[in-house]
């Protein structure tokens, strides 16, 4: 290698193939032979079931109920609400035919379908048509209903886990009998989704509102979670929208009010993918692969015997097994911690390795020596390779979980202090915000390019011109300054605090 890191190239060289590196050496996921799909793997799908259970958690909490609905959706279903089908119309798979036939050694398409079925990339169409017979009066309202499932937007340019044509989520859908309560569920769960992302995942989000041009089809108004990822591009983490009477006039979703009065119910529909899973890898990780912050690492410790005799085997396992139990049996945040005793037949620096590329957060060798004086070498991803501390067996149950915690919040602050420095707020012109945005125009690209917090008119034409350089609003803070200056983008008078940024 021509770096002295795990993982080549490094991020500041090549920071895609590095994504992708990671991933790889971390074993997480492959592409699939369909083109476009993943294949994800234990230690990715472990994350996954990390995040899945904590956010299943949390939405049962605030009062929903999970339900399924079917994968295909009608295409009348779609064509009833235009603005929907429009921005969803070139990310369809169609199913047209429902059987095959043998033809001349092949097998070919035949029985074609009365009505296209189309491939869910987003149930609200489907679940709108459902809510339509459950709801008669205001007594059926609030319906808190959430689906875990698999979705379906075709993808040309594939990036596994960031954009892929199949992927998992979870989707919100509610309807409530007033504007102002389908409001407070779409920003309640906004909330919520600010909690997992910055508690669990330890990624820094700026909360805010999706202008006009970027809002969900057919929404009212969409809010939205915006991280930045070491690259200084913005990801999107989570959406929630509250869609008004859109959806429910074109779905007929109706109630008889308190007065007897027949009116259409208000929607919200709110969800997060597995595209989190990327932002990880891309918010924490560094050039020796995956950093995991402890509450969504599948394994948070693993204990690698080290065996220099055979015939020292069985005592140092015995004593491996003696601490798993030990760690087992102490919780971290109200769960038992998850370890593993590596007892596979590799050499202890060869395993090492792969668990420092799989990002997790605590090593813990033990041989001979530890086992006379009852002690362990711990070392911390959060901390170099080489890097390792003795901490005695009897201190398991209080420094463990006080060393993940603390991992735990490095993360969170290494990401926090790096997306702040990256944010500017003193760009004044266009012509500095088109600098800034084109690097190669620069003496020190390395240093441009981030986020950008500037005036905005609020003109929905205006957004038209961030095009060539790639950019976006990537959403309006729910914390806005309340001040007037100039729009970086006209120069006309701006009272809109807007986020600029390169996304993925």
């Amino acid at each position: 290698m021509s770096e002295n890191t795990a993982i080549t190239p490094t991020r500041a060289k090549d920071f895609p193939e590095w994504y992708q590196q990671v991933i790889k050496e971390a074993d997480m996921a492959e592409t699939s032979v369909v083109r476009g799909c993943m294949v994800i793997k234990p230690w990715g799908y472990g994350i996954w079931e990390k995040m899945r259970d904590f956010l299943d958690s949390e939405i049962k909490r605030t009062g929903h109920d999970n339900a399924y609905f079917p994968l295909f959706i009608p295409l009348s279903f779609l064509e009833k609400e235009a603005e929907h089908v429009a921005g969803f119309a070139k990310e369809c798979a169609v199913v047209t035919h429902h059987r095959l036939e043998e033809k001349g050694g092949r097998l070919v398409p035949t029985g074609e379908l009365e009505e296209p079925l189309i491939v869910r990339p987003t149930s609200e169409t489907i679940i709108g048509e459902c809510f339509s017979k459950w709801i008669e009066s205001y007594r059926d309202l609030p319906l808190l209903i959430n689906q875990w499932a698999n979705v379906v937007r075709w993808e040309m340019r594939p990036r596994i886990f960031l954009r892929t044509t199949e992927f998992l989520w979870q989707e919100g859908h509610t309807a409530h009998a007033s504007a102002e309560e389908a409001l407070e569920e779409t920003l309640k769960m906004h909330q919520v989704y600010r909690n997992f992302i910055e508690e669990l995942l330890a990624i820094p989000v700026i909360l805010g509102e999706k202008s006009a041009g970027e809002k969900f089809p057919g929404a009212v108004s969409t809010y939205t979670l915006e991280a930045m990822t070491q690259d200084r591009k913005a990801l999107q983490m989570g959406t929630s929208h509250y869609l008004g009477q859109n959806f429910s006039k074109a779905s007929g979703i109706k109630f008889s009010n308190k007065q007897g009065q027949v009116e259409h119910a208000y929607t919200t529909s709110w969800g997060i993918t597995t595209r989190t899973i990327g932002a990880v890898i891309m918010c924490h990780g560094d050039d020796d692969g995956l950093r995991l912050p402890p509450r969504v690492a599948p394994k948070q410790v693993v204990i690698i015997p080290v065996v220099p005799k055979p015939e020292l085997e069985s005592a140092v396992l015995a004593y491996a097994d003696e601490i798993a139990k030990l760690l087992q049996q102490t919780t971290y945040h109200g769960l038992a911690i998850s370890c593993f005793v590596d007892k596979r037949d590799k050499r202890g620096g060869e395993k090492n390795w792969e668990w420092i590329k799989k990002g997790v957060p605590v090593r813990i060798e033990v041989g001979p020596r530890d086992l006379e004086s009852r002690a362990m070498m711990v070392a911390r991803r959060d901390q170099s390779p080489k890097s390792k501390q003795q901490l005695p067996i009897s201190a398991i149950a209080t420094q463990i979980p006080e060393i993940l915690d603390q991992i735990q919040k490095n993360y969170y602050t290494q990401a926090l202090q790096m997306r702040d420095t990256n944010l500017r707020t003193d760009l004044q012109t266009f012509e500095e915000f088109k600098q800034y945005f084109t690097p190669k125009n620069t003496e020190k690209p390395e240093i441009h390019g981030g986020f950008v917090l500037a005036k905005w008119c609020g003109d929905p034409e205006t957004e038209k011109i961030l095009d060539e350089l790639k950019v976006s609003i990537r959403c309006l803070p729910l914390k806005q300054s309340g001040t007037t200056g100039k729009c970086i983008l006209t120069g006309k008078p701006g009272t809109i605090d807007a986020i600029f940024a390169k996304s993925y």
